[in-house]
């Protein structure tokens, strides 16, 4: 019973002690964290209103949400009592170390800061890197997040962004659009020609200028192979691509004009019947 008085007695010397404390860093905690996150809000409508570059806006907000978070920590580890001091000199040996292991998202911290920096593509561009190619969306602290065109959400990191090879397919007004279309041999390679100026001028989104170009590409085993090649705005690219392919499709019929397909002659020899 003694042993238990006494156990009784240090529990409640503890909670004296420490309890008011303990309490005061968990309201310390809740009310940063949520001032926090108020505050994020607060410059997400600034840098809005602001008119700063949406690539900016995301990245800026993300940083500035973790540095507020991490500030909250060490004020309420600051009111439970920890010393300060020895904190940081202990935070800061096992900041290098944790750095040494997370060497590659450090990278990707870097990378952020010279996509920002360099200005490789924003938010809104279509780009191609990693072997995705999508619509990007937000430019993070560490990833950049990527919306394919059936709607799926890619997640690149962005060390590998940074500093691999990229394709900005949103950087230029204009795009070059090519086909190859094949006729049979004996067909009219001029009667071809004519079919597709006409399809180009029945196009309103094709421009005149760089004029399009119309030429024989290859002679194949079965067929002759025209080349064209149009210019187009960026924002059109698909949508005239895949209207050119059904119209020629549809024209070169009317036209007596035939895609072949592959033939082959196959002849089978069969041993003499005795």
């Amino acid at each position: 019973m003694d042993n238990m008085k006494i156990t009784s007695d240090a529990l409640l010397g503890l909670i004296s002690a420490y309890g008011p404390k303990l309490l005061a860093a968990l309201l310390t905690l809740f009310v940063g964290l949520w001032a926090a996150n108020i505050l994020v809000d607060f410059i997400k409508k600034l840098l809005t209103r602001s008119k700063v570059d949406p690539s900016l806006q995301t990245f800026l907000s993300s940083l500035f949400g973790i540095l507020f978070k991490i500030m909250v920590y060490i004020t309420a580890l600051g009111v439970l009592g920890v010393a300060m001091t020895s904190f940081v000199a202990i935070l800061a040996s096992a900041g290098l170390a944790i750095g040494l292991a997370l060497s590659g998202t450090l990278q990707n911290f870097a990378g952020g800061v010279m996509i920002l920096f360099f200005k490789t593509f924003k938010v809104g561009d279509v780009i191609e890197a990693q072997g995705y190619t999508g619509t990007v969306q937000e430019i993070q602290i560490f990833v950049t997040v990527l919306t394919t065109v059936d709607n799926k959400t890619i997640i690149v990191p962005n060390g590998p962004l940074a500093t691999g090879t990229l394709i900005n397919y949103s950087t230029q007004p204009i795009r070059r659009v090519d086909w190859t279309f094949a006729i049979s041999y004996g067909d009219d390679v001029d009667q071809a020609y004519a079919v597709l100026k006409q399809l180009i001028v029945e196009d309103q989104r094709i421009l005149a200028d760089p004029e399009p170009l119309y030429a024989v590409g290859g002679l194949t085993e079965s067929a002759v192979n025209i080349v064209l090649r149009v210019w187009v705005t960026a924002a059109d690219y698909a949508p005239v691509f895949f209207r050119m392919n059904e119209q020629v499709y549809k024209r070169f019929a009317l036209e007596g004009l035939t895609i072949p397909h592959p033939q082959r002659l196959v002849v089978l020899q069969g041993s003499a019947s005795k």
